[in-house]
Parts: C-alpha cells; structure tokens; sequence
C-alpha cells in the first residue's frame, strides 16, 4: 500500500482552498494525500463546517481566547498551537486563509514543511489585499503563488504561480472573486509537484 502523506491545514475563514484540495483527495487526483486535520484559529470559521461535513478531524486554537485589554499574547497561542501540531505529526502543513502570521517557533520546527498560497505574483504586492495592491499599482495582470513558508513574510521559495489579466472596471471583489478558482488549480497542481518529490 502506497504511504500516505499527512496533511494538516490552517484556515481561519470560509475554507474553499481546504474543500478544494479536501475534495482533489477524495476523487483521487493526490494519492499519497490525506489530510488527518483542519485547525482553525476561529470558532466561526465556515472551514470547521466544511470539514466536519467530509469527516476530516477539526481542531480549534480560538486566537479571540488569547487576547485580554487589547493586547494579543501571541507566545502562549503559538505553544498551544505548536503543541497540536507536533501531536498531529504532519508531514505537510498548508495554510489556507490562515489569517495569522505564523512564529519563528513553528517554522522552525516544521522547516520545509508548509505551505501557503498568496493572491499576487511575488515577490510582488506581499501581504493583506493584495487585489487592491495590484489594481493601485495599475498592473495589466496579477495572480497567485504558491509558496514555501519561511520567516520572511510571504518572501519563502516559489513552487508554482498561475496569472489571470486585470480588466478595466476590475474592483477587489472582481479580482478576488476571479482569481479564487484559479487559486484551486494551482494549489492542488504545486501539491502534486511537491508529493511527487517526496
């Protein structure tokens, strides 16, 4: 039997890369996958749904928890997180909508390990609204980028990126919502890559 390789993801919000990728395994189209987790850093996250609705195991670190006065005690989240991962023993982390900046503690502890996708072609417009980035830059085309996760935000090797023109009247909402399938395609294609070099 083929060894499968344990896939843990990080969604914070509607989850559609996670179903994506969750429903490429389960048509058969990444073999050596399976994902044995979602974790969500928020109780509300439509993601916890969509797993529980596909049987996939569903974790919640709730970051609103580690918040008092304001301030957000990002150390203690972080170990509490860390603490899931190392018991979940992933051979891959993918972040998916995952709206927290990850510490160096989990990099480097699962170094080569994850994952992430970014709306925009880095190096370029890194970071939050990346579409409106783009469309203040007066850029002709944007897209996504599937990328090693490294302590440089959103700055981590490049496994793959797909481009999709920018059109006049374009809002961040168009984009977005344009660029979202687009996003499906090329995170289940850099999974097979990096499965394939496993």
């Amino acid at each position: 039997m083929a060894i499968k390789h344990r896939i843990v993801v990080l969604a914070s919000g509607r989850g559609s890369n996670f179903c994506a990728i969750a429903d490429a395994i389960a048509q058969g189209h990444l073999l050596s996958a399976e994902i044995v987790g979602l974790i969500s850093n928020k109780a509300k996250s439509p993601a916890l749904a969509e797993a529980k609705s596909r049987e996939i195991p569903t974790y919640l670190v709730e970051s609103a928890s580690y918040r008092k006065d304001g301030s957000f005690d990002r150390t203690q989240y972080e170990k509490e997180l860390l603490t899931l991962l190392i018991k979940l023993r992933p051979d891959l982390i993918l972040l998916a909508g995952y709206m927290l900046v990850l510490g160096k503690e989990i990099i480097k502890s699962f170094s080569q390990k994850i994952i992430n996708i970014h709306p925009s072609l880095l190096p370029k417009f890194r970071g939050l609204h990346a579409q409106k980035q783009a469309l203040d830059s007066g850029e002709q085309e944007t897209g996504c980028t599937v990328h090693w996760v490294n302590d440089d935000l959103d700055g981590g090797e490049t496994i793959l990126q797909a481009k999709t023109p920018i059109f006049a009247g374009d809002t961040e909402e168009s984009l977005s919502r344009r660029l979202l399938p687009i996003e499906h395609k090329t995170y289940i294609a850099a999974l097979k890559i990096v499965l394939t070099h496993r």
